[in-house]
């Protein structure tokens, strides 16, 4: 090994143990046990140097809360394990500003140094993902990508940034005129996080500048002339190759990479990051509410059944977990609540019509409005609010027919039923005629005589007497 300040010996050098008139034997066994001690020193020394692993973990997708729990877990576990490097290889359109930060914070506080990598070809920076890669120790990009378009976009979570402390906003660029005066700092919060990260980093602030107030995009030759990243690789085997020797700032410390010999180490996403990323997916968080909101109602209206809510309850709940993480719109939620409430009172207090459809409308537009964000990460899509709603629809519809279906249906229970009905009178007893029907036998009041065997009609029913008249025959 070239660092390695051992030498090995040969067993030559055992010979000119000689002079201090030692048996041979005991001669033999030293050099033979120097020769062992100072192998296993060698390798020891290599296999130290070998189990150097750069630690590989993927920021894909749009960045939310599940992206950041599998990007800061990350990098405990290679801290934990005593990794050399990590590689943090970037596609990301840009994401949710809380969930940004969270993992900018974690980057900044990495005892080990970190590669920000734009990969594969087609891949991108976008949006949070230039942030991201500002922030890291060394930035990189394959041919073919891109990053920019910085932007921050309105989402709708409680709490705005606000300026930082001593932030002089006279002596910014104007944003647009047309920018509210709420929009106007967040654009310079956002302008003075990127610049500061550049500073730290020492790559291109003014261009960072642009990115945020003017959306400014490069591709990644043009990124490394401008200086905004540090070199372009096409794999990662070149990336460990030209970083090696490159210095990089820790805290106080100056380190300089020894990355060529690195073996990668691939961080999986575990079950816990994928079932995150599952239910924090606006499409999906959606559907678990209501299911969750419709199995409670089955469980309210038909009590005993038992899984419809308990199903219902974990969805709900699920749903609220999702929520909270996401940047929902609360008169959207409100809105879509009252329609699911109209339609459920439609169904059970029938208005005809009136309480269903406004239900649907409220549904649709609350649906609309739920998720209060315009990056496209975070939308519902509208296939899925309409097929919903046109569920929806089409439960108060079945709901309404069966409730129609109800009223147009005779009368089968109580004395009602009998009004209309024909009997045969059985015997006539001290001339009280008694007719059977329905299996009773009823006293019945005629203005005509008659006989065992005739057939009545049924006319109305006074108290437990039976009003008739003869039918003929």
């Amino acid at each position: 090994m070239a660092g390695n300040t051992h030498k090995t010996v040969g067993l030559s050098a055992g010979a000119n143990i000689r002079p201090l008139n030692c048996s041979a034997t005991w001669c033999n066994t030293r050099a033979l046990q120097s020769a062992v001690f100072y192998l296993l020193l060698c390798l020891l020394g290599h296999s130290s140097g070998a189990s150097g692993q750069a630690w590989q973990i993927d920021v894909t997708g749009a960045i939310g809360p599940a992206t950041a729990d599998h990007m800061i877990r990350g990098l405990k576990a290679a801290q934990d394990a005593g990794a050399n490097l990590i590689i943090l290889r970037i596609d990301t359109p840009g994401g949710l500003d809380k969930s940004m930060r969270s993992m900018i914070k974690a980057v900044l506080a990495s005892p080990i140094p970190i590669v920000g990598y734009v990969a594969p070809g087609g891949a991108r920076a976008a949006s949070a993902g230039t942030y991201l890669l500002y922030a890291t120790h060394i930035a990189a990009m394959a041919p073919g990508t891109n990053l920019g378009a910085a932007t921050p976009v309105q989402l709708g979570s409680p709490g705005l940034p606000a300026l930082p402390d001593g932030e002089e906003t006279e002596e910014k660029d104007p944003a647009p005129a047309t920018g509210t005066a709420m929009e106007r700092k967040l654009i310079n919060d956002a302008v003075a996080y990127i610049q500061s990260l550049a500073q730290l980093r020492q790559r291109n602030a003014p261009w960072a500048e642009l990115a945020v107030r003017e959306g400014a995009s490069l591709s990644a030759a043009d990124a490394l002339e401008a200086g905004v990243i540090d070199l372009l690789a096409g794999s990662v085997t070149e990336l460990l190759q030209k970083t090696d020797g490159m210095t990089v700032v820790i805290g106080s410390n100056t380190l300089v990479l020894a990355s060529r010999d690195l073996s990668i180490h691939q961080h999986p996403i575990d079950w816990r990051s994928e079932f995150l990323g599952t239910i924090t997916d606006p499409n999906v968080a959606y559907i678990l509410m209501l299911l969750g909101i419709y199995g409670l109602l089955f469980e309210f209206y038909n009590p005993g059944w038992g899984a419809p809510g308990v199903v219902g309850a974990i969805c709900l709940l699920l749903a609220l977990f999702a929520f909270q993480t996401l940047p929902i719109s609360y008169a959207g939620l409100a809105l879509l609540i009252l329609g699911i409430g109209l339609m459920t009172a439609e169904a059970f207090a029938p208005s005809f019509g009136v309480l269903g459809l406004g239900g649907i409308v409220a549904f649709m537009i609350g649906s609309i409005m739920l998720m209060d964000t315009d990056l496209p990460g975070y939308q519902i899509a509208l296939p899925v609010i309409f097929a919903v709603a046109l569920f929806s629809a089409g439960l108060l519809v079945f709901a309404l027919g069966l409730v129609l279906k109800a009223r147009r249906q005779v009368v089968v229970t109580g004395v009602q039923h009998l009004l209309g009905a024909t009997a045969e009178v059985e015997r006539v007893t001290n001339q009280q005629p008694l007719v059977r029907l329905d299996g009773e036998l009823w006293q019945v009041q005629t203005a005509e005589p008659l006989v065992a065997g005739d057939q009545v009609l049924v006319e109305a029913i006074d108290g437990i007497t039976l009003v008739v008249r003869k039918r003929e025959s």
